[in-house]
């Protein structure tokens, strides 16, 4: 092929593919009729003057997906494609990708473990109904009952409720109490006992990990002492119900975690699917103790974050 109609092939698809001239302007551009630059394109394309390639975000999302199943040796991952890296759009987009993880695995008699918060009010708000039979829903955490700021714990075991035709469990006490002895006598009260064997027994749990940072919630309420932040703030990369965990899973605060009110951590990994939602850079230190410990076996994130926690592998 000759070098001027080379150039002539290359300058047509410049026009039409870098700079969107219709093929009439490339025409009249080069002063060609319209059937002869469709022509010149088709050829630049069998020449390999120009190669198309579709980029489909979803297809990067399933790779991505698989490579944190394989490294983490994960029953489970999803990776959410999102359009804004900002909190609010990431906890919504992966919250919709959950309830429709949970839809589809959900069947008669299971028993759904969930926590409270907004990533988990996310995920119960775009759950669909599914008729399934016998299924109960239990509250894996105590809540907080003098908080300004909406925890949306109720709303969200409402929904999980009404999605499942299901049985539901609150868990009608604070997340952490102020001693050890009012804890042991929590834990010997036989209607409570009931409720936490039955956050054990779940076959399904999903939540979420939080920051541990001084704005968060549990640290605003007071419920730590000075010497649980100064172990919080030099050990925990998250918490998940409430109980703190440093970067390889391990509890971080004994004496803290004596005193919380909840699903135990070594628990979530004896579930059929222990389901953790998170994302954002804040939580990726959190959702690596949880995966790289075993205890989640399902997991369910944004792209950004699912690239960080792969690269911190490498």
């Amino acid at each position: 092929m000759n070098s001027e109609k080379i150039e002539k092939m290359v300058e047509a698809a410049k026009l039409y593919h870098l700079m969107d001239f219709s093929q009439m302007e490339v025409a009249k551009k080069l002063g060609v009729s319209r059937p002869t630059v469709s022509k010149i394109l088709q050829q630049a394309k069998e020449e390999g003057i120009v190669e198309i390639k579709i980029m489909d975000p979803s297809e990067n999302c399933r790779m991505l997906g698989e490579e944190l199943e394989e490294r983490f040796g994960l029953k489970k991952a999803i990776v959410v494609s999102v359009p804004l890296y900002e909190e609010n759009v990431v906890k919504q987009a992966i919250g919709k990708v959950a309830a429709d993880y949970v839809s589809s695995i959900v069947k008669d008699g299971d028993i759904i473990g969930i926590t409270w918060g907004t990533t988990m009010y996310q995920v119960a708000m775009h759950l669909k109904h599914k008729s399934v039979r016998d299924v109960k829903i239990v509250q894996l955490k105590g809540g907080v009952s003098h908080s300004q700021n909406k925890t949306y714990a109720s709303e969200a075991l409402n929904l999980f409720e009404k999605a499942f035709d299901a049985m539901l469990y609150h868990l009608p006490l604070p997340a952490i109490v102020d001693h050890v002895v009012v804890k042991q006598a929590i834990d010997a009260d036989r209607h409570i006992r009931k409720l936490l064997t039955l956050g054990k027994e779940a076959n399904i749990a999903i939540y979420t990990v939080g920051v541990p940072q001084n704005d968060s919630l549990l640290f605003q309420l007071g419920y730590f002492t000075d010497e649980d932040e100064k172990v919080i703030s030099e050990h925990a990369v998250g918490d998940i119900a409430s109980r703190f965990f440093d970067k390889d899973g391990h509890i971080c605060n004994t004496d803290l975690n004596a005193r919380t009110i909840g699903v135990e951590l070594e628990d979530l990994k004896n579930k059929e699917q222990s389901i953790l939602v998170a994302g954002g850079l804040k939580k990726v230190d959190g959702i690596r103790g949880a995966i790289k410990s075993k205890m989640s076996n399902v997991l369910i994130t944004d792209a950004n974050t699912a690239k960080i926690l792969l690269n911190k592998e490498t």
